[in-house]
């Protein structure tokens, strides 16, 4: 499972205003009429059921919104970028990456959405300029800059129950039993290497339970897998602790 990703947004750039004339036959003095440039589009990140894990993101690291189209004669206002939406996994945090870190966004329901980079305002063109001193002014400002951001996304498993226990105590042949998921099954310590999820069926009620690799002693501290699953049993409603009853001590287990 890929929960954790390193990516970089940047919204769209606005257009540039435009310096332009009306020029007619029968109007010989029309004054400026240069447009607006258009707003550079935006990037949102959607949370989304479907999606499972954030391993596009390993291929794709950077999104780069649509800039804003400049402003022409008439004034006519240039085209607005398109918006970008990202859909990531339900329960992701959305961290800002550069050195004072924090935490932008925690996505927890399905269809939440956030904005994390917006795109630039366009420029005004010369008829925003005009004066009553100054009635032709050959004068129009650039579109700003989207904003940009590097982003971390750490995903934690929303489960209604959590399978957690010592290596190889079972837990994987139980979420075999009460779900159809299919987690690799044998006689050996840590054959779970990485979260799987099962959805089990009791009248009519959906549950979500999730097998979480091996508990060692030290895990807290990283030993182990460590922190790679203990983040994903933050947000289980209930824990199951399962304990092989044939172990030379289950007590000390």
């Amino acid at each position: 499972m890929i929960d954790k990703a390193f990516i970089r947004v940047i919204g769209g750039s606005g257009g540039n205003g435009s310096v332009s004339g009306r020029r007619e036959k029968y109007v010989p003095a029309g004054g400026p009429d240069g447009g607006d440039g258009g707003t550079g589009g935006s990037i949102f990140m959607i949370a989304d059921h479907g999606v499972d894990t954030l391993l596009k993101f390993r291929y794709k690291k950077s999104f780069s919104a649509e800039g804003g189209g400049k402003g022409s004669k008439a004034l006519k206002h240039g085209m607005n970028g398109r918006d970008i939406e990202i859909h990531i996994p339900v329960g992701t945090q959305i961290w800002d990456n550069s050195a004072d870190g924090y935490l932008i966004a925690d996505l927890t329901g399905p269809k939440q959405k956030i904005l994390v980079a917006l795109g630039g305002k366009g420029g005004r063109g010369n008829a925003r300029f005009k004066t009553s001193t100054l009635q032709f002014p050959l004068l129009a400002e650039e579109g700003e800059g989207g904003e940009s951001a590097s982003l971390r996304l750490e995903l934690k498993l929303l489960a209604d129950v959590g399978l957690v226990g010592a290596p190889n105590a079972g837990k994987s042949s139980l979420l075999s039993v009460l779900t159809r998921a299919h987690p690799k099954i044998a006689p050996y310590p840590f054959t779970t290497i990485e979260p799987v999820l099962g959805v089990a069926s009791h009248k009519g009620v959906e549950i979500v339970v999730v097998d979480i690799p091996g508990l060692i002693e030290g895990a807290h501290a990283g030993v182990g897998l460590g922190h790679d699953f203990l983040q994903h049993v933050e947000r289980t409603r209930l824990m199951i602790h399962m304990v092989d009853g044939i172990d030379e001590d289950p007590n000390k287990q």
